[in-house]
């Protein structure tokens, strides 16, 4: 998140958000934000999101996410809210809606469905 510029926002059990300021690093020829980076912040704030009901120590990994970009990811901040759909003991069930912002205003350029896969007991991982 550091190399994209994003910061972590909200935190509550089950539910993350991970904003991004557009720059240059991270647009594509129009100048829009790139879809990698929209990918990254929303598979993020949904694995976040799924962390956040796991057990202490344990890591998260994306084992699949499928992503709809619905409109152009351009305004003065780009926001990934992660939610937890159904958590279970080793998968569970995420989604994260992606917002362009400007003037205050909202419009939704993203919608992130993943599965996550809680890792416990092996060397190294741990979140």
């Amino acid at each position: 998140m550091r190399t994209l510029g994003a910061t972590l926002g909200d935190v509550a059990s089950g539910a993350v958000e991970i904003a991004l300021r557009p720059n240059p690093a991270v647009s594509q020829q129009h100048g829009f934000v790139h879809a990698g980076a929209v990918s990254a912040i929303a598979d993020s704030a949904a694995g976040y999101a799924a962390l956040t009901l796991m057990p202490p120590g344990a890591g998260v990994l994306t084992a699949e996410f499928k992503i709809n970009l619905l409109a152009p990811a351009a305004g003065e901040r780009i926001l990934a809210r992660g939610r937890v759909v159904k958590s279970g003991r080793t998968l569970t069930l995420a989604q994260a809606e992606v917002f362009a912002e400007s003037g205050g205003r909202e419009k939704l350029v993203a919608l992130l469905t993943a599965t996550l896969m809680a890792v416990q007991g092996r060397d190294g991982i741990g979140d």
